[in-house]
């Protein structure tokens, strides 16, 4: 963090972190960007050059669907593209379904497409596209499977494509209407045809954003080719070869089952190898191994397939949610399946309420009264956690499962397999923290009492659609994560505590007219339930922090608008990343249902920070700046 506010985190619609071509974060630097970019202002929209990867296609990806369309579509028809059948299949239901139910069925047709070198000097292999067409405008319908699953391609996979199709894929332009492009001859409508294009060796896109506006583009005037990139990157240790996807994706599984005995800088590059010594789990769970961690290509995936795993082993029933989660996990919970109950608050109060209506369903019922219990621990924005325990003892009563999602906590701070039949995480956050790939995973708890059920379909059901190379990028940034997250804890702390020192919520706040209402973070926001969870070492005593995000509500929403638009941060969606990263999450999530959200105590003018790796004095004073411009519009407002 930089008090002086820069050209990067200045900068709308450029990729947060700047110079990324796979960023996954955009800079909306102020409240009035971020309204804007919710109700589709042009001057917003069309400054970016990226976006959140679930919420904005890449512009790799839409090119390439461009050409898809151009070479298979008929009809003004759309499509999204899947890595696989299974997926492309999966995405077909959805649309089909949920059309039906709103009136008419869509009709739906795939399409599969191979693309391959043509020089034998080119080793790359050849590249399957699984394509979805439908009517263009149903490409809102489209949309939700591709936000809410995180299953279709990566902008890898897209750029690995485009390279050879001979086009260049770095900075793209937005591929042209479907009423805009000439006429084609029909593709083949049925899925298994297949074309190939043109063989020849792959053009070199660029690895970074070519412009920026200003200063900062004039200075970038050597951009280095991905070639040359990956070159580098495997010269010095810090990327495996693209050819070691196995093994990257093995030292990950590794890594997250908490069975790699050393993993230092020196073991780094053995970690996913016969030679890597292996012991006991460190997840609190005795007997978990890589075999129980499952990866995916987001975190989204991993939830999405958490729930359909639970619909593939256990009798139909409805689903519960459990505390305020992340928009998209409760959206799958109501898409797919019978539904869901919504516990909104998470508290324990709602705890004897669940009670109750377990009892009540199990009476009517003749199989388990609910399927499975999503948690987030701690919960997205408020910080909340659930008492996992408690939860458990319910779950072993009614014979449902729990899925806990563990993102914000982190297996470095908090230890809630033991609770759970399944955990899922983002990868993307703060496992990897450079903010340039996705990733999800999904781990079984061995001990769980339906684990037996639960692996066995997993083995026969599970498939493998982590692009190679992001799972390589993935691997590289997660080598470090523990020590960035000791740090990264410990500078939250600090500027949390800070923060609350001039809240209402301190009783001895020395600023007469506080700006701050609350900061939501773990270590006051329900304790007793986090503390229950929290990593001890073997003396007992807590090993484990209180992760890197925490949430802000002020006392006015003009406020709100001061502090977030003079803290000198990137600013823009997602969180874990290794820089501070912060947006007004309500307006961003839930900008259609703010009257929704704030019912449930996600006010409107909410801040949510990821804070980062910078030195601390430095974060310090960043966050007083923004401070000391919120509470002079409270002082401002009193005296008007």
């Amino acid at each position: 963090m930089s008090t002086t506010v820069t050209d990067q985190q200045s900068t709308l619609g450029a990729s947060v972190p700047p110079f990324t071509a796979h960023a996954i974060s955009v800079s909306l630097p102020t409240w009035r960007d971020n309204v804007g970019y919710e109700e589709g202002d042009p001057r917003v929209v069309n400054s970016m050059v990226t976006g959140y990867p679930r919420f904005f296609i890449h512009r790799s990806i839409q090119k390439l669907a461009g050409i898809c369309e151009q070479k298979f579509g008929v009809q003004g028809e759309r499509c999204l593209l899947c890595p696989t059948r299974k997926i492309a299949e999966q995405c077909r239901e959805f649309m089909i379904n949920r059309s039906t139910k709103a009136g008419a069925p869509v009709p739906v047709r795939l399409v599969q497409f191979t693309i391959c070198p043509e020089s034998e000097e080119n080793s790359a292999p050849c590249r399957e596209l699984h394509m979805v067409f439908f009517p263009g405008d149903q490409f809102p319908l489209a949309k939700q499977f591709w936000q809410h699953t995180g299953l279709c391609i990566s902008s890898r996979y897209a750029e690995s494509c485009l390279a050879m199709l001979h086009e260049e894929s770095s900075t793209p332009e937005s591929p042209p209407s479907a009423s805009a492009r000439p006429p084609v001859k029909p593709g083949n409508r049925h899925y298994s045809a297949k074309g190939a294009m043109g063989k020849s060796p792959p053009a070199s896109p660029t690895i970074l954003h070519a412009r920026y506006g200003g200063s900062i583009a004039e200075q970038t005037t050597e951009l280095l080719e991905k070639d040359h990139f990956n070159y580098l990157e495997e010269r010095y240790g810090r990327n495996m070869p693209l050819g070691a996807a196995a093994a990257a994706k093995r030292a990950m599984r590794r890594r997250i089952a908490g069975v790699l005995v050393r993993d230092a800088p020196n073991d780094w590059s053995i970690a996913g190898g016969n030679d890597a010594e292996l012991g006991p789990s460190t997840r609190g769970v005795e007997g978990v191994t890589e075999d129980d961690v499952f990866l995916y290509a987001t975190g989204m995936s991993a939830i999405w397939s958490a729930h359909q795993l639970a619909l593939g082993v256990r009798p139909p029933a409805t689903s519960v949610c459990f505390g305020f989660p992340y928009t998209d996990t409760l959206k799958i919970l109501e898409k797919w399946g019978p539904g869901c109950h919504f516990f909104g608050h998470g508290l324990d109060s709602d705890i004897d309420e669940l009670e109750k209506l377990l009892e009540k369903e199990s009476q009517s019922s003749e199989g388990p009264p609910v399927l499975a219990l999503f948690t987030e621990f701690p919960s997205n924005p408020l910080l909340r956690s659930a008492n996992l325990p408690r939860l458990r003892q319910l779950a072993d009563k009614y014979d449902f499962l729990i899925v806990v999602d563990e993102t914000l906590g982190n297996f470095v701070n908090v230890e809630v397999l033991p609770y759970a039949d399944i955990v899922v995480s983002s990868l993307s956050k703060v496992f990897s923290g450079d903010a340039n790939v996705m990733g999800g995973s999904l781990v079984l708890n061995p001990k769980g009492p339906h684990y037996a059920e639960l692996k066995s379909h997993m083995t026969t059901n599970y498939e493998d659609s982590y692009y190679d190379e992001d799972a390589i990028y993935m691997e590289r940034n997660s080598r470090d994560f523990r020590r960035r997250i000791r740090i990264i804890d410990d500078n939250t702390l600090a500027v949390c505590t800070f923060l609350r020192s001039r809240s209402l919520a301190d009783p001895s706040c020395p600023v007469v007219r506080p700006a701050v209402k609350e900061v939501y973070y773990p270590k006051w926001s329900t304790p007793h339930n986090y503390e229950k969870c929290r990593v001890r070492g073997p003396d007992g005593q807590p090993t484990g922090g209180y992760g890197g995000l925490f949430s802000l509500t002020f006392t006015s929403t003009d406020a709100s608008k001061a502090f977030f638009d003079t803290l000198p941060c990137m600013k823009g969606p997602s969180l874990g990343t290794n820089f501070t990263l912060a947006c007004p999450y309500t307006i961003l999530a839930h900008y259609t249902e703010l009257d929704w959200a704030a019912s449930w105590g996600v006010e409107e003018g909410l801040v949510r920070v990821s804070v980062g790796m910078e030195d601390r004095d430095t974060l310090l004073k960043g966050f007083e700046k923004a401070l000391l411009a919120a509470e002079a519009v409270v002082q401002q407002q009193a005296q008007d």
